[in-house]
């Protein structure tokens, strides 16, 4: 066992989309990209009422990814062009892979406007392969209380399987590319010591909390929020000093160009023109009202 090599830190600062202020740790000035990751927002939480729902995405495309929501609480109404509408509450995961094309739209279901209630949920952004990018397109939907459960020794961090493998427990999400996921609680003095492959390249984002990572380095909510790791060494140390909530991302780094444009992600400026122009002429699809 070798402890991984911290790459690099980041504060999670805000940043402005439209009406939407959210928190962006990748990209930022610190970490560029965590190869197969190419982006992150951890949005809210967000009071929710009749009078004030900002995080209401009308319909949208993408192509060439994989945008992945953790909803952290409240509730969502997702629909595609796939014809797809998936309700996602608090804990659960929805896990679209755009392939060659999809339309989407998302946003807090009208009955949870109409009660009210706080919103808070992380995007991520996941690279596909380039011979993957212009696959038939799906979308899964997984409730955290499905998901398998690892508990540490102590009993004191639990950690849910989102997708890919870990200590023979598997993910329900059907994955394209080499990655792990873990969706993780702590209570104070909880310790896990996580195993991930030499080879993938790993991030640890805190959505709140406490910890000390490696033995030294700590996070919280005012300071350090995101930890990148690189190839060299095969574990991680987790030490929660609060009670505390944190993901964990490992995937098998991809080693190609990416070539991104709002809400396409392809590996040549030539791709990204193609998509503009299939979208326009929609190739992608509709949502069915």
């Amino acid at each position: 066992m070798e402890l991984k090599n911290i790459k690099a830190k980041s504060k999670s600062n805000f940043v402005n989309m439209g009406p939407i202020r959210l928190r962006q740790p990748l990209p930022s000035f610190q970490i560029n990209d965590v190869d197969p990751f190419i982006l992150l927002h951890h949005y809210g939480p967000y009071d929710i009422s009749p009078e004030s729902n900002p995080f209401d995405l009308g319909p949208h495309p993408h192509r060439g990814f994989e945008p992945i929501t953790f909803l952290i609480q409240g509730e969502q109404l997702h629909r595609d062009s796939l014809g797809n509408h998936s309700v996602v509450k608090g804990g659960d995961v929805q896990w679209t892979t755009a392939g060659k094309g999809i339309v989407h739209a998302e946003g807090p279901t009208k009955s949870f406007v109409k009660n009210g209630g706080k919103l808070e949920g992380i995007q991520l952004w996941l690279n596909l392969p380039s011979s993957h990018k212009m696959m038939e397109p799906a979308y899964q939907h997984v409730s955290g209380e499905r998901m398998p459960v690892l508990t540490s020794d102590d009993g004191k961090v639990i950690s849910k399987i989102v997708a890919g493998s870990y200590n023979n427990l598997v993910g329900e999400i059907a994955t394209q590319t080499e990655i792990q996921m873990l969706w993780s609680y702590a209570e104070q003095g909880g310790k896990e010591l996580l195993m991930l492959p030499k080879s993938h390249n790993v991030l640890v984002y805190l959505i709140k909390g406490v910890l000390i990572v490696n033995d030294t380095e700590p996070m919280n909510e005012d300071g350090i929020r995101m930890l990148t790791f690189d190839t060299i060494g095969d574990a991680i140390s987790i030490v929660a000093n609060d009670e505390s909530e944190f993901i964990v991302l490992s995937g098998e780094p991809l080693k190609e160009k990416v070539a991104t444009y709002g809400p396409f992600v392809m590996n040549t400026q030539e791709e990204l023109q193609q998509a503009m122009m299939d979208y326009q002429q929609g190739k992608m699809g509709y949502i069915d009202e």
